[in-house]
């Protein structure tokens, strides 16, 4: 029998030992019935009883109060309940469309692209699995009542009851929470998923072949389940623990990026500004804007002015994406594009130039931009011109591009025109580090990057390179190379672009970081960080942009990095470099 008083029940509840909240929050979307927003009590239960704290969120249409809402969470589940209205897929409705819920479509149609825009965790239950569909490119069959279907999926049966069996694909999600490939569940429905469009897969089946399941692609933690486990109890609660469990995840991500500076160091966006793109919206066209950034949870990033490499015996004129005959004006004008998106979005941007800039606009909530040159063809064999772009604000010149110029030899497209650098490269380092300037050794040649490594006074780097023992194209850098860096306290950025993390097909998240991890097995975990080389043909499914980034940080806190070290992949490496080229500059 309850007691009611209140007293010894809050004496009862405050003797419990203290300890910090780590139960994560999980926001449920609740159905709308009238004028009542209104959820079953089994959905809330589950979740507590799987270690969550249960939120309800009603349907509201707002964009900023569901983006409000998400701030607030740290997982999604969306609950079952009336039909998806078929005019978001583009089709028509047919004779046996049951009931929709207008109210509920648009704001978790906006919930579940926010929320997966955001890599957060999300659970789709029978009605939410069709929204995760829909909402993903995915489409749903709006009517299952075939007369020749081996199997009734609208059950008569009390909802805890199972009725029909489901087959689990090996190696799933569900099949690693259930150690088994064929389970019993309950179904009442007449709706299912057709397809589940680019970013899931479908890991369940029925006995008619209906899609009862799907999960997300690359390890993104994405479930849709068409039965309903929150009233199966024991039987059902391990969809609820999964979801927890990578709410937990989602929620220690976010903290570590709440407590640390993270940085690209290489993207190639600023390629794009001439095509008037937005970069205060999330604009399809490019890999970097806010919003992805703000998603992925990037503090700074280096855009770089990249200046392509004319082949022997074609001029600048030729290759260079806009009329000009001059390497130094068109990375000027690259720069002065940077200049003006940063003046035009400055609530949301401040440029930086120092690892203290980048710390003091994340305390004002903004966004970092740093600059730097791809390609020394922009110096056009003068030497006052390193001091010229360094006034400009860049923090690292990347020596050559794909082919030999008169700094060093590259390593794509060589001739060994000077065996490794130059009389002038020699120059250009030097004057780099007078100037605090840091000397980047992607894409040279090995021969250019031991001349750089004996030649420079500071620490060089890598800005966005991958490893030559695992994917052995001239770009990549052997593991001797590796070391050698680490020697001399520089760094090498593992970069994101499908060519240099494998030749036999598409690389994916699982491919960059086993690059990573070989480069912090090769050269210590003092020397390695992130270059994506986003919109400079960088970006692989599971990181295919900057809002995808984050999925790095989940990686290594999933093989149970430390913060620290978390901490030195993500900037913390690139940043103490810059401030030791920058230190040499104001010692000399």
């Amino acid at each position: 029998m309850r007691k009611y008083d209140l007293e010894d029940c809050m004496t009862r509840a405050y003797s419990r030992p203290y300890s910090p909240d780590t139960r994560p929050i999980v926001g449920i979307t609740t159905n709308h019935e009238g004028t009542d927003a209104t959820l079953r009590d089994t959905y809330y239960q589950q979740i507590a009883a799987a270690g969550g704290t249960p939120l309800l969120i009603p349907p509201i249409e707002d964009p900023d109060v569901v983006a409000s809402t998400l701030d607030s969470i740290d997982a999604l589940l969306l609950s079952g309940g009336g039909d998806i209205n078929p005019l978001w897929t583009g089709e028509e409705p047919r004779q046996g469309l049951g009931h929709i819920n207008g109210a509920r479509d648009l704001p978790e149609l906006m919930a579940t692209r926010m929320a997966f825009n955001r890599q957060m965790p999300i659970l789709g239950i029978c009605r939410g699995m069709q929204t995760m569909a829909t909402a993903l490119g995915g489409q749903v069959q709006q009517d299952m009542g075939r007369q020749d279907s081996l199997c009734k999926h609208s059950q008569d049966a009390d909802r805890e009851v199972a009725t029909h069996s489901v087959t689990l694909e090996a190696h799933s999600v569900l099949h690693t929470l259930y150690n088994d490939t064929r389970i019993c569940v309950n179904s009442f429905h007449h709706q299912a998923v057709a397809t589940p469009g680019p970013h899931m897969r479908v890991t369940a089946r029925a006995a008619d072949g209906v899609a009862e399941a799907m999960e997300g692609l690359y390890g993104k933690p994405l479930l849709g389940v068409q039965w309903h486990p929150e009233w199966l109890g024991d039987d059902g609660i391990h969809v609820f623990r999964w979801l927890v469990q990578e709410a937990r995840l989602y929620k220690d991500t976010k903290r570590f990026h709440r407590r640390n500076t993270t940085l690209d160091s290489h993207c190639d966006t600023p390629m794009f500004f001439p095509q008037g793109i937005d970069f205060s919206r999330r604009d399809p066209h490019i890999l970097y804007d806010m919003h992805k950034m703000r998603e992925g949870m990037v503090d700074a990033v280096t855009m770089v002015a990249y200046v392509p490499q004319p082949e022997c015996g074609v001029t600048f004129a030729e290759v260079a994406p806009f009329p000009t005959d001059s390497p130094k004006a068109y990375a000027d004008l690259i720069l002065d594009m940077t200049d003006t998106l940063v003046a035009d979005n400055s609530s949301l941007l401040a440029r930086a130039r120092t690892a203290a800039d980048i710390t003091a606009n994340k305390r004002d909530g903004k966004k970092s931009l740093l600059t730097g040159i791809e390609n020394g063809l922009a110096l056009e064999h003068d030497i006052a011109n390193v001091e010229h772009f360094a006034k400009r604000g860049i923090t690292y010149i990347t020596l050559c591009h794909n082919g030999d110029n008169n700094i060093c030899d590259s390593a794509r497209r060589t001739h060994n025109t000077h065996g490794g650098v130059s009389q002038f490269g020699a120059q250009v380092i030097a004057e780099m580090n007078r100037l605090g300037l840091i000397v980047d050794l992607s894409h040279a040649g090995e021969s250019s990057f031991y001349d750089a490594l004996e030649l420079s006074r500071t620490p060089i780097v890598c800005s966005h390179s991958c490893c030559k023992a695992l994917c052995d194209v001239p770009r990549n850098i052997t593991d001797d190379q590796l070391r050698a860096l680490a020697r001399h306290g520089g760094v090498c950025q593992i970069t994101l672009y499908n060519g240099f993390l494998r030749t036999d097909g598409m690389a994916t998240i699982d491919d960059a970081m086993r690059h990573l991890l070989h480069a912090i097995d090769t050269a210590g975990i003092d020397h390695v960080g992130i270059g994506s080389d986003f919109d400079g043909d960088g970006g692989i499914p599971g990181l295919a942009d900057a809002s995808e980034l984050c999925n790095i940080t989940r990686q290594l806190l999933r093989k149970r990095f430390s913060e620290e070290d978390i901490a030195k992949i993500w900037g913390g490496n690139w940043l103490r470099v810059m401030s030791e080229v920058q230190a040499h500059a104001q010692r000399t």
